[in-house]
């Protein structure tokens, strides 16, 4: 740390000196000019501190003075930055200044100087500088102590205020925030808190005002940004909306899902006030249409009318919707609250065992809804949160009147085939039982089955619905699915294919795969349904759906359980048998599922190497594309692992292993890791070695050990398979010390000696 060094005692500075020390102390007083300490260093008879009395300090000490905490931090900021700007410069070295308040306040000695608690140096001054530093020290500490005490306090009144809002007392919640702001004018929370108050209250102007109070204190602040577009979105203000969600985007470009649904919301809103201000417009305009449907709600307003009234009337409002304007204009003169809220509609509505009036009423209002709602998402969401209709869906799926259940299907699907539908069924509907009402579906003899598969398929796209699926699939889906797939003949065949699909789909989720693979009727039934695909003697329909089935155990062998290991063997010999199946489908899928049932069993491995897999794979390998060589190399890696018989079939069918060879310079990894795993084993077989001697094979297991593949089980593969090379043909070494490979097979393969 600098320290000034004072003249030595009873040195005088000449005339010169004294009146060059005079001259820099007048510039500096001339430049500063704005009440800022100085102190001129120089021998002690020459020391002396002088205060530039003007506006600014007097607004200063007033500041400090204040009762508000605003106030005095920022007297503080603005004493601190003008302490700051006038340090003083190197090749005067006459001028330090007092960093923050804390100086050392004893009294001063003039034979040396003192030094700050900053580690700043100070030259002696008069008492009269000490006391106004001190001053300011002091007046600094009770600040300290009494935004500490505020902060207390107004942590105390926002949870008092939370406990409101939660209660939903919203305007006591309001009042308890503002008394913690009255305590602390810069706490964000209190601010963001009280605005999100104020838009349960609708009162938006305020809670903008307090969203960017927030964002004075927090430039970053994503729950500003957030509670301020509510507001702008309700009082129609679409473009700032906007802004305020990218903004919450630009500070955290991790918040994609949340600026994806809060930039859905405004274009869905300012889509819905385009709606209703074209229909107004019409309306006003005297068109006959609009007209006719205020008339025809106001007819259908009229209580205790016959049920017939009613089913009529509907009918003919039905009629009149024929695009956006219409639908909105139903909306916009509470059609959804006439129709809804009519006693004896409800009542025919409603009923479990329906008369004829009744059924055709159902269907009226059924054929309205769809009218209503296709491609109006305001109409939609409207629908689904009237009173009853999460229980009144569900339950006219479930009607015994056929035309009844084909309608609610149609209505449904309006929503399952658009993203924003999905969303409403999942957030207004208990869809915990949905999965196993449209599976009855396949039991139809007509279209309602297709239907229903459609919207299976279109809810599984949504994570939430596989999760609500968890509980019911192992309580009724399970039996009911391993019913349908063992009379698979006997119903829709390509809505049973899509069903199969979709629980295929279902398998995404851990939960639901475990219970499924663990379930043993679910494989008899999937082994069942096998079976019957007779060679040549199948319709394209039940092709699709062993096709199908087989996709679903790819799914389920992703799990370990019991039940696969009691169906292993069962299911390689089924697999095998597919395998001379002209459907290409089947063939690529019956491999994967023997890809991935061969490593749970020895005994299915030793079946399927006597019912020569090891021909039919070469065979596949030779001919098959990417995905079929995949498999295929992969369950003859698999057999030759543990199996002799399949390595000496290996090196028989496959002459100087040029298949192998082929798939090593694949561009795919996978298939040239399982092709090396496959060529170590069956390098064990005599003379297997020696046939490769004239090849490439070193250079290649070389450059794939050495570091080309970027998959390190690739490369300890390869590094495996080029040991056991040298070890059964040392004349290989030749070629690999050419290559300047035994340094890349020993920092490749460390392990290469046990081999």
């Amino acid at each position: 740390m600098a320290t000034a060094r004072p003249p030595p005692p009873g040195a005088m500075l000449s005339d010169e000196r004294q009146e060059a020390d005079f001259q820099r102390f007048l510039r500096r007083v001339d430049q500063l000019g704005r009440g800022e300490i100085l102190v001129l260093a120089g021998p002690p008879e020459f020391t002396c501190v002088c205060l530039v009395f003007v506006p600014f300090l007097a607004d200063l000490l007033e500041g400090f003075k204040s009762p508000d905490p605003a106030v005095q931090e920022k007297a503080l900021a603005e004493t601190e930055e003008r302490l700051r700007e006038h340090e003083g410069s190197p090749e005067e070295g006459c001028w330090t200044k007092a960093n923050r308040t804390a100086v050392n306040t004893g009294a001063p000695d003039m034979k040396n100087t003192e030094t700050v608690s900053t580690g700043r140096t100070l030259f002696p001054v008069s008492p009269s500088c000490y006391g106004f530093l001190a001053a300011l020290e002091k007046d600094a500490r009770e600040r300290a102590k009494r935004r500490k005490r505020n902060e207390r306090l107004a942590n105390a009144l926002k949870e008092k205020g939370n406990d409101a809002f939660r209660r939903g007392d919203y305007v006591a919640a309001i009042q308890k925030y503002t008394e913690g702001l009255e305590k602390l004018k810069d706490k964000q929370q209190l601010y963001t808190n009280r605005a999100q108050a104020y838009l349960k209250m609708h009162d938006y102007e305020k809670a903008i005002d307090d969203c960017n109070w927030a964002l004075k204190c927090d430039e970053k602040c994503i729950k500003a940004y957030f509670l301020m577009g509510k507001a702008h979105l309700a009082l129609k203000h679409f473009s700032e909306s906007r802004q305020c969600y990218q903004k919450i985007l630009d500070i955290d470009p991790q918040k994609k899902s949340l600026f994806k649904d809060c930039m859905t919301e405004v274009n869905l809103e300012e889509k819905r006030a385009n709606e209703e201000e074209r229909a107004l417009k019409e309306f006003q305009s005297g068109k006959f249409t609009a007209l006719s449907i205020k008339e025809l709600l106001q007819k259908l307003d009229k209580p205790d009318q016959n049920i017939l009234y009613y089913a009529g009337g509907i009918r003919v409002l039905t009629g009149a919707i024929k695009d956006c304007t219409e639908q909105t204009l139903f909306r916009t003169n509470d059609g959804f609250r006439i129709i809804t809220d009519n006693k004896v509609i409800r009542r025919g509505f409603s009923a479990e065992r329906k008369n004829t009036a009744e059924v055709d009423l159902s269907i009226s209002l059924l054929l309205l809804w769809q009218a209503l709602c296709t491609g109006n998402e305001e109409n939609q969401r409207l629908l689904l949160t009237r009173p009853d209709m999460n229980v009144q869906l569900s339950k006219l799926l479930s009607s015994e009147v056929a035309a009844i259940q084909k309608e609610t299907l149609a209505l449904i699907s309006l929503y399952s085939e658009t993203e924003n539908g999905r969303r409403l069924l999942v957030r207004h509907q208990d869809l915990s039982m949905w999965l196993h009402t449209l599976m009855m579906f396949l039991q139809s003899p007509d279209g309602r089955a297709g239907s229903a598969m459609s919207i299976l398929a279109d809810l599984t796209k949504e994570e939430s619905f596989k999760i609500q699926c968890r509980i019911e699939v192992s309580t009724a889906v399970l039996p009911l699915f391993s019913q349908l797939l063992s009379s698979a003949k006997l119903v829709n065949g390509t809505a049973l294919a899509r069903c199969i699909g979709t629980m295929g789909d279902l398998c995404t989720d851990g939960v639901v795969r475990k219970k499924m693979a663990d379930c043993q009727e679910c494989w008899q039934a999937c082994l069942k349904l096998v079976d019957g695909c007779l060679p040549g003697g199948n319709t394209p329909e039940y092709e699709e759906c062993v096709s199908a089935v087989l996709g679903l155990m790819m799914n389920l062998l992703l799990e370990s359980s019991a039940a696969i290991q009691c169906f292993a063997l069962d299911i390689s010999g089924r697999c095998m048998s597919l395998l001379s199946s002209k459907d290409g489908r089947i063939v690529t899928r019956a491999l994967g599922v023997l890809s991935r049932i061969l490593p749970a069993s020895s005994s299915a491995v030793e079946e399927v190497v006597k019912g020569g897999i090891v021909k039919k794979m070469i065979k596949i390998l030779k001919a098959g594309g990417q995905i079929t060589s995949s498999y295929a190399i992969r369950a003859l890696s698999i057999c030759t692992k543990s199996n002799s018989q399949a390595q000496e079939e290996v090196v028989k069918s496959d002459k100087r292993f040029g298949v192998l060879l082929k798939l090593l310079n694949s561009e795919n990894e996978l298939i040239v890791g399982n092709a090396a795993f496959c060529l170590g084993h069956c390098l064990v077989v005599p003379g297997a070695a020696t046939s490769l001697l004239n090849s490439n094979v070193v250079r290649v297991l070389l450059k794939h050990a050495g570091g080309d593949a970027t998959n390190t089980s690739v490369q300890e593969n390869a590094a495996v398979a080029l040991g056991k090379l040298c070890t059964a043909e040392p004349r290989h070494i030749a070629q690999l010390r050419e290559l300047n490979g035994m340094a890349i097979l020993k920092s490749s393969m460390k392990y290469v000696h046990s081999v």
